[in-house]
C-alpha cells in the first residue's frame, strides 16, 4: 500500500551542524488519500502527482540543501486504516502528511500528529473544528472548510428567495458537520430549514432521499454529498424532473470532477463556490495543462491543487528553519506570507486556516462549453476575508 514515488537529492549548500535539525537530512512526505472509493477521482493519484510537482518547483533552478522524499497510501476513507498507516509512517520518521480527504480521518490524523514531530498538512479536508476546538500547532487546513463552501453559496439563494431548505447529508462526521454549519448559515440569512435525511457513504439508490425532499416542498435541496454519491444523486434527480423543477438543487461540497462526471446537460446553471479553477487565470491555467499532461488528461480539483500550495509553502518553511520539526515549520508557514498562483496572496491565520479568496462560479450550458474541462462560469471573487470565519477563541492558539 505504501509506496515511494520520488526522491530529490542534492548537494549541501550549509554547513552541517544547521542541517541536523533536518533528520537524516532527509524531509519525508506522505500523501495520505483515496485511490479506490469516493473521492478517488479529486484525491487519490492527483494529489500525489500535484505533491510531486510541488517538489519540483520548490527545487527548480536552485540547489536545495536536503533530500526529499514523497510516498503514498491509500486509506480507502476509514479513519483507523487512516491512523494505523499515519503511526507506522511516524515510525518510518515521516514529517508531514498531506491530503486526508474525509472528516473523521482528518480529525483523527490532526490528533495523533498533535503529540508528534511531525506536520499534518491537511489540504483535503473541510472540516470546521480543525481550525476551532481541535486545532493544533502541527496542522495547517488549506483549502476549503465547511464555512467557506457554503456562505456564499446559501446566503445568496436565500437571498433571491430560496427560504426553506432540505439536507440530504452524507451519513459521517464531516456531512453532519457540513449540515449543522449550513442550518445556522441558512437561518442567519433569514431562511428556516425544513428537513433532512441522512444517506449511507456509497449510496446507489437515492430515490426514497429525493421523494422526502421533494415533498417536503422547501424551496431548496442540498445536497452534502460528494465523489460517485453526488453523481448518482443529481442523475436521479434529473429522472425525477427535480432538475427543472421550482425546487432549486444545491450543492454544498462540488468538485471540478463531479460536475464532468454529472454533465453538463444535467448539472448547467448549478451555482456554488470553488476554492479553485483552473481556468481563472493564466497562472491556473498553466499549472493545469502541466498537471493534466501527468494525470491522463484530467484536470485538477481544488484539493489536488491544494496538495501542491500546501507542500510548497511547507517546503519555504522547511528551509527557513532549517527543521523538520512538525511544530517549528507551521509556525513558519504562518509567518511566511502564501503566494503561488494557485491560491496566492494569503496568510495561514495563527489557528491553522490558510485564507485566501474563494470563487462564486456557475456551470455552463453544452453549448457554453469549448472543452472538455471547461465546465464553470466564475461569477465572482469572494475576499478571503469575508469566505472564511474569523478565528474562534475555541482554539487554544487564538490569542
Amino acid at each position: 500500500m505504501r509506496k515511494i514515488l520520488g526522491v530529490i537529492s542534492v548537494g549541501l549548500l550549509i554547513p552541517a551542524a544547521a542541517i541536523a535539525q533536518i533528520a537524516n537530512n532527509t524531509v519525508r512526505i506522505g500523501v495520505l488519500t483515496d485511490m479506490s472509493s469516493s473521492y478517488a477521482p479529486w484525491t487519490g493519484r492527483g494529489s500525489v502527482i500535484a505533491t510531486e510537482m510541488a517538489v519540483e518547483d520548490f527545487k527548480q533552478g536552485r540547489s536545495v540543501p536536503f533530500k526529499i522524499e514523497v510516498r503514498s497510501a491509500d486509506f480507502q476513507l476509514k479513519p483507523d486504516l487512516a491512523v494505523s498507516l499515519s503511526k507506522k509512517w511516524l515510525d518510518d520518521g515521516v514529517n508531514a502528511i498531506v491530503d486526508v480527504p474525509q472528516g473523521s480521518a482528518a480529525l483523527a490524523v490532526n490528533s495523533l500528529l498533535k503529540g508528534s514531530n511531525a506536520a499534518a498538512l491537511l489540504s483535503g479536508t473541510a472540516h470546521d473544528d480543525l481550525t476551532t476546538k481541535e486545532c493544533s500547532p502541527n496542522t495547517a487546513q488549506w483549502t476549503y472548510d465547511l464555512t467557506s463552501l457554503n456562505r456564499a453559496t446559501i446566503g445568496q439563494m436565500v437571498k433571491t428567495g430560496s427560504k426553506t431548505w432540505f439536507f440530504i447529508t452524507v451519513d459521517y462526521t464531516s456531512g453532519k458537520k457540513s449540515e449543522e454549519v449550513s442550518r445556522d448559515i441558512v437561518s442567519r440569512s433569514g431562511g428556516k430549514t425544513v428537513g433532512s435525511v441522512k444517506e449511507p457513504i456509497g449510496t446507489t439508490d437515492f430515490s426514497s432521499f429525493l421523494l422526502q425532499a421533494q415533498s417536503s416542498g422547501a424551496d431548496a435541496i442540498a445536497f452534502i454529498t460528494g465523489g460517485a454519491d453526488i453523481i448518482a444523486a443529481l442523475k436521479q434527480a434529473q429522472e425525477f424532473g427535480m432538475a427543472s423543477s421550482k425546487q432549486k438543487l444545491v450543492l454544498t461540497f462540488p468538485m471540478l470532477q463531479d460536475i464532468k462526471a454529472i454533465g453538463l446537460d444535467i448539472a448547467q446553471r448549478l451555482t456554488f463556490t470553488e476554492a479553485f479553477y483552473w481556468d481563472a487565470d493564466e497562472g491556473k491555467r498553466d499549472f493545469a495543462k502541466r498537471f493534466a499532461a501527468r494525470n491522463g488528461g484530467n484536470y485538477p480539483s481544488s484539493a489536488q491543487a491544494g496538495a501542491y500550495s500546501t507542500v510548497l509553502h511547507y517546503l519555504k518553511a522547511v528551509e527557513a528553519t532549517r527543521s523538520s520539526d512538525g511544530k517549528t515549520v507551521i509556525s513558519k508557514m504562518k509567518q511566511l506570507p502564501v503566494n503561488d498562483p494557485l491560491f496566492g496572496p494569503g496568510i495561514l491565520r495563527e489557528d491553522g486556516r490558510m485564507v485566501h479568496d474563494m470563487y462564486f462560479v456557475e456551470v455552463k450550458k453544452p453549448a457554453e462549453s469549448k472543452s472538455t474541462w471547461d465546465l464553470y462560469k466564475v461569477i465572482s471573487k469572494i475576499p478571503g476575508d469575508i469566505a472564511f470565519r474569523p478565528p474562534s477563541k475555541e482554539c487554544n492558539l487564538v490569542k
